[in-house]
């Protein structure tokens, strides 16, 4: 059955150009309303310009489909929610958000000036919850939403010179652990992709001979299933290349220590190995879950 986006309105930041640019075209090829906002600055995100976002509006038109132009930066709260109050004007309500506008200033942590990690972490985390903010409440009202965080792997498992980065990446990821549970039994999901593919801000990082497979209309199909009734809630989807793969947290089962004068650092670290023993390892749900295993552990240990 096919994913069908009518009467379905969309928001998707950093759409001006490469991966969102593919998912605001899509969701408008399927039937979705658009909202294609980018501020129009440079990778580092420096400038601003509203031609980016202002030519896609103008291909979804060119093919039959509806879309609007926004420059909002996503981490003003004013014009997020100036661009949010436009959607609801014009449209009546807001189905999906795709937060995909970002930036890159890369250097490793040392040589990194302060101000790049705050800029980088203010654009990817804070926006996202910005965007996501402004928006929940309203998917709450209507029984209905999807809220999709770009991730990456450089949060998810670290990269070099990319310590700003890769903890707003992993930022977003617990925001949206939080954002499935609570949004949960109104029908808003919250989902992360972690793309991989060749844009303008990858294309410096990754060789010349992958570029093809890594081209970012291979990230759509995942996202446009996120964006989807049929989505899932609270997963993570790493995509790339042709491949979706689903990305979760662990946690094993450890080693229960007593709580008396034995449990030392020394004990700690002479059962270093079944501490990380994976065997029985689980995949909590959410945060109080951690507890729950925790004494089922202390169970087995005094049984």
């Amino acid at each position: 059955m096919s994913l069908d986006f009518k009467d379905k309105v969309a928001i998707v930041t950093g759409s001006g150009g490469g991966i969102g640019k593919g998912y605001a075209l899509e969701l408008a090829r399927r039937g979705a309303k658009v909202v294609v906002n980018d501020l129009g600055g440079s990778v580092d995100g420096t400038g601003n310009s509203t031609n980016a976002a202002q030519r896609v509006v103008d291909e979804i038109l060119d093919e039959g489909g509806e879309a609007i132009s926004n420059g909002a930066n996503v981490g003003d709260e004013i014009q997020v929610q100036e661009m949010v109050e436009t959607a609801l004007d014009k449209w009546g309500r807001i189905d999906i958000l795709i937060n995909n506008a970002g930036i890159l200033r890369d250097k490793s942590f040392a040589k990194m000036e302060w101000s790049d990690f705050v800029a980088v972490v203010n654009v990817h985390l804070l926006g996202s919850a910005l965007c996501s903010h402004k928006v929940f409440p309203i998917m709450k009202e209507q029984e209905y939403g999807r809220i999709i965080m770009t991730s990456s792997s450089s949060g998810l498992f670290g990269n070099f010179g990319q310590t700003n980065y890769g903890a707003a990446k992993m930022g977003v990821v617990g925001l949206m652990n939080t954002l499935k549970l609570e949004g949960a039994k109104y029908n808003v999901h919250a989902n992360s992709v972690a793309p991989t593919a060749t844009t303008r801000m990858t294309e410096a990082l990754l060789p010349p001979e992958f570029k093809e497979k890594l081209d970012p209309k291979f990230i759509i199909p995942a996202v446009i299933f996120l964006a989807s009734e049929k989505a899932p809630n609270g997963e993570i989807l790493e995509v790339g290349a042709g491949v979706v793969a689903n990305t979760y947290i662990m946690e094993t089962m450890g080693k229960y220590f007593g709580t008396d004068d034995t449990f030392t650092a020394e004990s700690v670290s002479e059962s270093w190995e079944q501490i990380i023993d994976t065997s029985e390892a689980r995949r909590p749900f959410q945060g109080g879950d951690i507890a729950i295993k925790h004494f089922e552990t202390i169970q087995k240990a005094e049984s």
